[in-house]
C-alpha cells in the first residue's frame, strides 16, 4: 500500500479499458503488476535486498519517501546492515535532513559515534538544515565519546538554530554534559528549562550528579522532584539508590523500594540490582540476599554486586559458593568480579582459597591481573601473616610496585609487630611520594611501643615539615530518615548538650563493667553512638558509615556498648562492615 494514496492495482482498477479493449497489463510481470511490500516489514537483511530489487526495478528507489524508508529499515532494524545502508545513502542525489537523521542514529545505535558526528559536519557542509531529532543523536554520539568540545558546538548550533527551548534538546545537552564531567554545565541547562523540565529531564542531572559521586546533591536533587509532584520512573531510582549505596542511606534506600513496588509492576533487572548493592552497602544483608536469591535471572552485575557486598561483611565463604553458583550458570567472570572474589578471600581470611581463585583467574580465565587484584592478594597475604611472601609479590609486581600495596603491607606489620619490614614499606611510600598522614602515624606509633622514642619524634617532624595533614575522621548516622554527621569533638550539633550527656553515662556503664575507656580522645564513631542511642528506639539497629579504619579501641568499646544497651549497632568504615551484637562482632575479630 502506497503511504497516503492507493496500491497500484487500485490505480489499474479505476484505469481499465472497457471489456473489448485488450487487457495489456495481464502480459506483464506479476512483480510489476503489484507493488512491493514495506521494507519495514521484512524480517531477514535477504527479504529486504528483494525488495529493494524490486524497489529498484519499479524506479522507486529515486523517490525520496520510498528511499527514506529503504534507508531507515536497513539502518535501524535489527537485522539491518550499516554497510548496506550506506551504500543505499551514497546513491541519494540529494539526501534530506531525514535521511542525514537515519545514518546518525543508525551510527550512534551502532556504537559508532565517530561517524555519526562525521555525517552531522557532512550535513553542515552540505547546508542541509538540522531539526529537533538531529540535535539529540549528535549529542548523543558526543556523549559516547566524551567530546566536550564538540558538544559545545553543537549547543551553538542549537542556540544559533532556536532549538534551545526544545525539550529533547535540551535533555540531551543536559546528558552529554554530565557524561562529560562538567556539572556546572550541566546545571546551567537544567536551571534555564524552568516548568518545561520533564522526569527524562530529572533523570538526566541525577545521572550527572550521581556519575561525578555527588552523592549528597543527588539525594537533594531527587527530593526536589518528589516536591514537584513528579513520579521518578526507575532511571531516576537507580540514581538515588545508587547515593543511598555510598552514603549509606538505609532508611531512605529502603522508602525508594516501597515506592518502587507501590508504582511499578514487575522490577527490572538493573533496578533489582540497585536494590541489592543499596542494601548490602547499608549494612542490610539479609534483605540484599533475599532479593538475590528470588531473581529469577541474574546477570555478572548483579552477581559482582553480591559477591563485592558479601566481601564487604566479611563472608568470604558465601561469597565464594556465590561465584561457584555464578560459573555453573555459564557467566563468564570479568575484572570487576574477581576484584569481589579476592576481596572477599582478603576480609575472610581465606589464603589458599584466595590463591586458588589467583591462579584461576589468570590460567583459567586468561584475566591479566591488575593493580586492584594485586592489592588485594597482597592484603590477604599480608593479613595472614604471610608478610615475606608479600613482600616479594610487591617487588614483582609487572606494573611496579604501588603505593597501595606498601601501605596493606605496613598496616599488616602493624598488626604482626615486624617494624623492619614496616620500616622497608615506609621508605618505599617516600621514594613514591605518597604522602599519607595514616602512614606517617603508624610507623610513629610502632616506633614508641619499641620504646624509640627519638625515631618516633623524627617521624612526627617530618609531618610537619613536609605539611602531610591527617584527614579527618567523621562517621554519619541515620536518624528518622535524615543524615547526621560528627568529627572528633564536635560540639555543634543542635543536640550536643544531650549527646555528651550520653556519651557521660556510656563511659560510666563501661567502667561499670570493669572496662576504662580512653577519654582523651572523643572519637566522632562514639559522638554517633551517643546520639543514636538518644534519637532511636531500643529495638532499632544503629547504622553508622566512617571514613576511617576502626582502631582497636573503638571496636572494642563499640561491641561492649552493643552489649550493654542490648543495641544492634552496624558500622561500615573505610575497608569492611562490623555488626555488633551482645557483645560480638562479625569480624570476629579479623579486620
Amino acid at each position: 500500500m502506497m503511504a497516503g494514496g492507493l496500491a497500484l492495482h487500485q490505480i489499474q482498477k479505476f484505469t481499465a479499458p472497457p471489456n473489448n479493449t485488450p487487457q495489456v497489463a495481464e502480459n506483464r510481470p506479476r512483480e510489476q503488476a503489484s507493488f512491493p511490500p514495506s521494507p519495514h516489514q521484512v524480517k531477514t537483511i535477504e527479504e529486504f535486498r528483494k525488495v529493494h530489487a524490486q524497489y529498484i526495478k519499479l524506479g522507486l528507489d529515486r523517490v525520496p519517501r520510498h528511499a527514506g524508508d529503504l534507508l531507515s529499515a536497513c539502518a535501524l532494524s535489527d537485522w539491518g546492515s550499516m554497510d548496506y545502508a550506506h551504500s543505499i545513502f551514497l546513491t541519494l542525489d540529494d539526501p534530506g535532513t531525514f535521511d542525514f537523521n537515519t545514518m546518525i542514529r543508525a551510527h550512534v545505535k551502532d556504537n559508532d559515534p565517530e561517524a555519526a558526528l562525521l555525517l552531522f559536519k557532512e550535513m553542515q557542509e552540505r547546508s542541509v538544515r538540522p531539526d529537533s531529532f538531529t540535535f539529540p543523536f549528535a549529542l548523543k554520539a558526543c556523549a559516547q565519546l566524551s567530546a566536550i568540545e564538540e558538544g559545545m558546538q553543537i549547543h551553538g548550533h542549537v542556540t544559533k538554530l532556536g532549538f534551545e527551548c526544545d525539550v529533547f534538546v535540551q535533555n540531551s545537552l543536559i546528558n552529554v554534559y554530565g557524561k562529560c564531567g562538567e556539572i556546572k554545565l550541566c546545571c546551567r541547562v537544567f536551571g534555564q528549562m524552568g516548568s518545561d523540565r520533564t522526569v527524562a529531564s530529572w533523570s538526566a542531572i541525577l545521572a550527572a550528579h550521581t556519575r561525578m559521586g555527588l552523592w549528597n546533591e543527588c539525594l537533594k536533587l531527587f527530593a526536589m522532584m518528589m516536591t514537584e509532584g513528579l513520579k521518578a520512573d526507575e532511571s531516576s531510582m537507580v540514581s538515588a539508590l545508587s547515593s543511598c549505596a555510598h552514603l549509606g542511606t538505609y532508611d531512605l534506600g529502603r522508602s525508594i523500594h516501597c515506592s518502587l513496588l507501590r508504582n511499578i509492576t514487575g522490577l527490572n533487572l538493573i533496578v533489582q540490582t540497585s536494590l541489592i548493592d543499596t542494601y548490602l552497602k547499608c549494612g542490610s544483608l539479609e534483605k540484599g540476599m533475599a532479593i538475590f536469591d528470588r531473581m529469577p535471572e541474574k546477570n555478572k552485575w548483579t552477581y559482582s554486586a553480591v559477591i563485592s557486598g558479601l566481601a564487604m561483611h566479611g563472608d568470604g565463604e558465601k561469597a565464594l559458593q556465590v561465584f561457584s553458583n555464578m560459573l555453573k550458570e555459564g557467566i563468564e567472570p570479568d575484572e570487576v568480579i574477581y576484584v569481589g572474589v579476592l576481596s572477599a578471600c582478603s576480609h575472610a581470611g581465606l589464603l589458599e582459597d584466595g590463591l586458588q581463585c589467583f591462579d584461576r583467574m589468570k590460567l583459567e580465565h586468561r584475566i591479566v591481573p591488575n593493580v586492584q587484584h594485586y592489592g588485594c592478594m597482597v592484603d590477604l597475604m599480608s593479613r595472614a601473616g604471610e608478610l615475606n611472601e608479600a613482600y616479594e609479590l610487591i617487588r614483582s609486581m609487572p606494573m611496579g610496585p604501588t603505593d597501595v600495596a606498601w601501605r596493606c603491607l605496613l598496616n599488616a606489620c602493624k598488626v604482626h609487630g615486624n617494624l623492619e619490614l614496616a620500616e622497608c614499606a615506609s621508605k618505599n611510600l617516600m621514594q613514591l611520594d605518597a604522602h599519607n598522614a595514616g602512614d606517617h602515624i603508624i610507623l610513629s606509633n610502632m616506633y614508641a611501643k619499641a620504646q624509640r622514642w627519638d625515631d618516633a619524634a623524627r617521624i612526627r617532624v617530618e609531618m610537619v615539615d613536609r605539611g602531610v595533614l591527617q584527614v579527618p575522621g567523621y562517621s554519619r548516622v541515620e536518624v528518622k530518615g535524615r543524615m547526621h554527621t560528627f568529627v572528633s569533638h564536635d560540639k555543634s550539633h543542635p543536640q550536643s548538650d544531650e549527646v555528651y550527656e550520653m556519651l557521660y553515662q556510656m563511659e560510666w556503664q563501661l567502667r561499670f563493667e570493669g572496662y576504662t575507656p580512653d577519654t582523651s580522645q572523643v572519637h566522632s564513631q562514639k559522638l554517633a553512638i551517643a546520639f543514636a542511642l538518644v534519637n532511636t528506639s531500643y529495638w532499632t539497629p544503629i547504622r553508622i558509615v566512617t571514613n576511617l579504619r576502626m582502631s582497636k579501641e573503638c571496636h572494642t568499646y563499640t561491641a561492649l556498648i552493643a552489649k550493654i544497651f542490648e543495641r544492634e549497632i552496624i558500622v561500615r568504615d573505610h575497608n569492611r562492615f562490623h555488626c555488633f551484637r551482645q557483645g560480638a562482632c562479625s569480624c570476629g575479630g579479623y579486620w
